[in-house]
């Protein structure tokens, strides 16, 4: 209403529905402006997305209201599914509640990067600063473990119009910008892809004997008049000889456009094929790993025949196995025979052709699909293609039994209780992973040296160490990734037998190989340290230029460039590398050790 963008006679109506739903005694409810349903309305809730449409004199918007309740989470996700900013509103009398942290979870799924929070009701808290800086420190705290590149946070009272478009004078301790000219500022250009030209082919169009052109859209990167192509799947060559659209041909279009080109030669080219450069072509696989969302009464049946669409494509496919469940309050990952409605979890797919894709967090064109069940017509899920892709039939050397026939061998003449009396310790193994740049081998001999200091036996196992002995043979595919932790995690083991606190430093990026390596040393002695920084700085703390290596393309899969990092799910301890010290660290990694009773 401040923004005066509100027309008259929608006004007016609000006000009047105000005296009979409204929540604020009889007076003005903003809360209806977006609360169309009249279920919505009698519950004082939000059930289904609502869009509603302003302009400032500087950018056009338009606002998705989502539900936050558990039971419409399919439809928060088509809501948030093409927004460039989320804004995550909390009651400063509740703080971050369950509800906050599932909507933030979603966000962070659907790779949004902006987020603001909007600390709401401030005239309840009597203004107070101190609440909004509990919040705020409660609601970092949380967010360490999600993808969320770009966050603010405001304090606002939305009834009374502070800090929404003019800053009020009820809260002068806060100085940052008001909600309307944040988002009138925040600068979201360089969030669409476009380094990877992609141009997915949804309509052949022939109107007559001298012109074909294949009409759709960018999905990404850009293309300009004369570019050399290429055709997926035939991988046949041409170069553009025309982008034409309704107003006139283009030098040049860029994603999002809808277009149409016309090539110098005469290829195969059909419905569902997809358009790149020859030299940035997308995987084209059968198998794919992705999170799905489920969004249909009928449960998620593994085995079952679905019809997936991904762009312009669709294929027949099945749910192979549900791998995990993510309880999106908790964040935890549980095991679970099918998904049901509202749920989400982390499936591999197998499809009866290939599809042309990239993972989502590079390409949410090309790395997102639907799930349509066949005999209904109906949508019933959600996609996001990860990075790394299942392969059933690959040799896992986590479930290989030993080659040995041989008895159990001698046992050990020292038991752990007396390796513990002379050690002053109980052995575990702490692993210290995060993306390359995040401080894990520095902490971990600053660890190593601090417990030595204290009379206590431990030792580093560094995964560039490992590398150069006993794992010198493995590269730097998913698999051997798996594979080198694997081999870690026995020779962690055996320290660990050995009554040493064995201190590793890995980058560990699957969250699904972690959780087989704490099954290998014991759940029992194994922490899980997660170190965090932003990739900015990560990429300052990088000596040996391997990020540069990794954008040239001369490292390939590196976490956080070109392949993915999954956060763990539930670290025993999360370490901001970039706003603590070391000592810092070190001091929080041993108060954990004392809290767990490895050391007194």
């Amino acid at each position: 209403m401040d923004s005066k963008l509100i027309y008259e006679d929608t006004l007016k109506s609000l006000q009047e529905d105000s005296t009979t739903h409204g929540t604020t005694g009889g007076d003005f409810d903003p809360a209806l402006f977006t609360d169309g349903l009249k279920a919505e309305r009698e519950q004082g809730i939000t059930i289904d997305v609502a869009y509603r449409y302003f302009s400032t004199a500087k950018r056009k918007f338009i606002i998705a209201d989502t539900p936050g309740h558990e039971q419409y989470t399919r439809n928060m996700a088509t809501g948030a599914s093409t927004c460039d900013l989320a804004i995550i509103l909390i009651d400063a009398r509740h703080g971050v509640v369950t509800q906050t942290k599932r909507h933030s979870f979603i966000v962070s799924l659907l790779g949004i990067k902006h987020v603001l929070v909007a600390i709401n009701k401030m005239d309840l808290v009597d203004h107070d600063e101190a609440v909004f800086d509990r919040i705020r420190a409660d609601y970092k705290e949380f967010s360490v473990r999600l993808d969320i590149p770009d966050l603010h946070f405001i304090p606002i009272s939305a009834l009374n119009g502070d800090n929404i478009v003019e800053r009020g004078d009820r809260m002068t301790w806060y100085d940052g910008p008001t909600l309307m000219t944040f988002l009138d500022s925040v600068y979201i250009g360089s969030d669409r892809n476009f380094r990877d030209f992609r141009f997915s082919v949804q309509y052949v169009n022939r109107p007559h004997l001298d012109f074909r052109g294949f009409c759709g859209t960018v999905l990404s990167g850009s293309v300009r008049r004369g570019d050399e192509i290429m055709a997926l799947p035939s991988r046949k060559t041409s170069r553009v000889k025309s982008i034409v659209t309704f107003d006139g041909d283009l030098e040049e279009a860029f994603t999002p456009q809808s277009v149409t080109l016309t090539l110098e030669d005469e290829i195969d080219i059909s419905r569902g094929d997809m358009i790149v450069r020859p030299g940035n072509v997308p995987r084209n696989e059968q198998k794919v790993d992705a999170m799905v969302v489920w969004m249909h009464e009928e449960p998620l049946v593994p085995g079952k025949t679905y019809l997936f669409k991904q762009t312009t494509k669709s294929v027949n496919g099945t749910v192979n196995t549900l791998r995990y469940q993510i309880d999106v309050n908790s964040l935890h990952r549980k095991d679970s025979p099918s998904l049901k409605l509202n749920e989400i979890g982390r499936c591999a797919i197998s499809l009866n052709e290939p599809i042309c894709f990239d993972s989502y967090r590079r390409n949410r064109g090309t790395g997102s699909f639907i799930i349509v069940d066949r005999i209904a017509n109906v949508t019933v899920g959600a996609g996001m293609i990860m990075d790394r892709t299942t392969s059933e039939n690959r040799k896992d050397h986590w479930d290989d039994e030993p080659q040995s026939a041989g008895g159990n061998g001698e046992q050990s003449n020292v038991s752990a209780e007396e390796r513990a009396a002379r050690f002053g310790q109980q052995p575990c193994t702490l692993l210290l992973t995060g993306l390359t740049g995040t401080g894990k081998t520095t902490i971990a001999y600053a660890l190593e040296r601090r417990l030595f200091d204290q009379g206590r036996v431990s030792t580093v196992l560094d995964g560039q160490s490992m590398r150069k002995g006993i794992s010198k043979d493995l590269g730097f595919t998913a698999e051997e990734r798996s594979e080198n932790l694997r081999r870690s995690a026995e020779v962690a083991k055996v320290i660990n037998d050995a009554g040493i606190i064995c201190v590793a430093a890995f980058v560990a990026p699957n969250e699904e190989t972690r959780q087989k390596a704490t099954t290998v040393v014991g759940e029992d002695r194994f922490l899980t340290v997660h170190l965090t920084a932003p990739l900015a700085v990560c990429r300052e703390r990088d000596p040996e230029g391997h990020y540069a290596l990794a954008d040239s393309g001369e490292i390939a899969n590196f976490p956080g460039v070109s392949a993915p990092y999954e956060d763990p799910l539930s670290p025993d301890l999360v370490l901001p590398t970039d706003a603590i010290t070391v000592d810092e660290c070190v001091d929080r990694i041993m108060d954990l050790l004392e809290q767990r009773s490895f050391v007194a």
